[in-house]
C-alpha cells in the first residue's frame, strides 16, 4: 500500500524563551507538525515564557493569564491552499501542566503542537462533538509518533 506524500510545510521556529531548545528541536518540531498536517501549511512556533503568553492572550483573546498554546489560524475559514498559522507555546505553563500530568516536557509538548496544528487547520472543541473528533485525531496522530494518549490518567 502506497503512502501518501506529507503535504509542503514551510516552518519557523522562534525560540524567544530558550530553555526548552535543546529538547524542543526543529527536526523533532517539523516531524510532530508534519504528523498532524493534513494540507500543505506556512507555520510560524513560536515558543515563549509567561509574561509574552499572558500579554497575548490577554490582548487577542479577552484572558488576562498565559495559557499553554495559543494558535493564530490566518487561513482557517477560506479556501485557502496553504494553512497559514501563528502557535504560540508557553513554556512556563508547559512544563507546569507536565509536571502536574506526570508527563515528560516533550511528551506534553509534541501533544500541544499537534493541538495547535489541528487548531490552525480548523478543528476546534467548541462543542462536545468537535471536542470528540479532535481528541480522536490528536490520539491517533501521538500515537503513528509513538507517544501515548495524552486524555488517559498514567
Amino acid at each position: 500500500m502506497a503512502t501518501s506524500p506529507k503535504p509542503k510545510l514551510t516552518l519557523s521556529v522562534q525560540y524567544v524563551d530558550e530553555r526548552l531548545k535543546d529538547v524542543l528541536t526543529r527536526p523533532l518540531l517539523r516531524k510532530t507538525i508534519q504528523a498532524a498536517l493534513f494540507f500543505p501549511a506556512e507555520l510560524t512556533l513560536r515558543i515563549v515564557d509567561a509574561e509574552e503568553g499572558q500579554e497575548l492572550n490577554r490582548d487577542y483573546r479577552g484572558k488576562d493569564y498565559a495559557t499553554n498554546v495559543l494558535t493564530f489560524a490566518y487561513t482557517e475559514d477560506s479556501d485557502a491552499e496553504v494553512t497559514q498559522a501563528d502557535i504560540i507555546l508557553c513554556t512556563d505553563v508547559l512544563e507546569k501542566e507536565a509536571k502536574e500530568q506526570k508527563k515528560t516536557v516533550l511528551e506534553h509538548a509534541q501533544h500541544l503542537v499537534v493541538h495547535g496544528v489541528l487548531h490552525a487547520q480548523g478543528y476546534d472543541h467548541e462543542t462536545d462533538e468537535e471536542a470528540e473528533e479532535m481528541e480522536a485525531l490528536e490520539v491517533e496522530i501521538l500515537a503513528g509518533l509513538g507517544l501515548a494518549n495524552p486524555y488517559v490518567e498514567s
